[in-house]
């Protein structure tokens, strides 16, 4: 997973809402793609200029306009001011690591989340922010970079199925958060299989390849936690809001969403406690790994102290020693030795040290 480093810094001495991306991925090419759809039909555009934007507006049915893209940051200004979007909301559009919250406008909603998923064959998490704008007709959703989780959203419009084309652009804000939601799991349970593999090649061989897997585990889940955990307060806010914006049916779906993140939370505390015990279970197996060192290293040490012993005694150069003229003198000195040995050897196996 990239994270991103705080590009607040950059902030420093500009005036409040200066409409300015702020991200260390570079802005890519702004597509806008037009949704305008109503319980009989829909259409769906790639739009290459806001003139057409503002010139298809209609009165009757829900508009969503999926913005991707922030380089040209001029094009998204005009939008926001066609939509008259306070200077401050586009600010926090552009900056891309702000806090998962919503706030009320009265004639329009503020919602920005964390959106996750996983890209390529190799599965490498990509986050981004997601950034709502939600008003009485109309839907505008903002994305740094290409790729998102709203395809099953998208299907469902163009086939009509479901409920989604009959009911407002509230329940269109219900659909892409609910997405967003949804895919956390998917990306739990692919760490999930990471952490399980982790925990067998732990048990098998505790090396120090294992920790780093484990830091960086552990990494990921902090911050998709912090990612997460305001989202819970996030939507607890929408539950709460009196806006004319939310209808009460659609407000019982967010009840559902609400759920869901409070199990997606409980998923993630799961998954961080065991890798806390993997955490201790590597400082265990390597403390009893030097521990049976050193077991070793002493039953060896044990072993020749009385062996040096002996052969310091006999290695004083005294000129009266009575083994010193015997024949057998040096190889009984050896069995004596070798009998000693042979004894701890024994013990040791007896008191099972050994």
């Amino acid at each position: 997973m990239t994270r991103k480093t705080s590009p607040r810094p950059q902030k420093i001495g500009l005036p409040p809402g200066s409409p300015v991306y702020f991200g260390q991925t570079p802005p890519g090419p702004t597509e806008i793609t037009y949704f305008h759809y109503t319980s009989e039909e829909v259409v769906e555009e790639k739009i290459s200029s806001l003139a057409e934007v503002f010139t298809r507006e209609k009165k009757e049915g829900i508009t969503w306009l999926n913005i991707n893209g922030f380089q040209n940051v001029e094009a998204i200004t005009q939008l926001t001011q066609h939509y008259q979007i306070h200077p401050l909301v586009l600010e926090d559009i552009l900056t891309v690591d702000q806090r998962p919250r919503m706030e009320d406008f009265e004639r329009y909603l503020f919602i920005t989340l964390r959106m996750f998923y996983l890209s390529g064959q190799k599965k490498e998490i990509i986050d981004e922010q997601l950034s709502l704008i939600l008003g009485e007709n109309y839907l505008l959703s903002f994305q740094e970079i290409p790729g998102d989780v709203f395809n099953p959203v998208r299907e469902r419009l163009r086939s009509g199925k479901g409920r989604l084309r009959m009911l407002g652009a509230d329940y269109l804000a219900y659909s892409l958060i609910d997405a967003v939601v949804d895919n956390y799991f998917l990306i739990l349970e692919h760490l999930g299989e990471k952490i399980e593999v982790t925990e067998k090649q732990l048990i098998e061989d505790p090396s120090p390849e294992n920790l780093s897997a484990i830091f960086r585990l552990k990494r990921n889940l902090i911050f998709l936690r912090r990612s997460i955990w305001p989202l819970r307060e996030t939507i607890n806010t929408l539950l709460r809001s009196e806006s004319k914006l939310l209808s009460p049916s659609t407000l019982l779906y967010f009840r559902d969403v609400y759920d869901h993140t409070i199990q997606v939370i409980e998923t993630l505390e799961t998954l961080r406690d065991i890798l806390s015990e993997m955490l201790d279970i590597y400082l265990s197996s390597q403390s009893n790994r030097l521990n049976q060192i050193m077991k070793v290293l002493t039953i060896i040490a044990t072993i020749f102290m009385p062996l040096t012993f002996i052969a310091g005694i006999y290695g004083m150069n005294f000129r009266y020693m009575p083994e010193l003229n015997s024949v057998w003198g040096y190889p009984a000195v050896l069995l004596l030795m070798t009998l000693v040995a042979g004894l701890m050897l024994v013990y040791f196996r007896k008191q099972k040290w050994l």
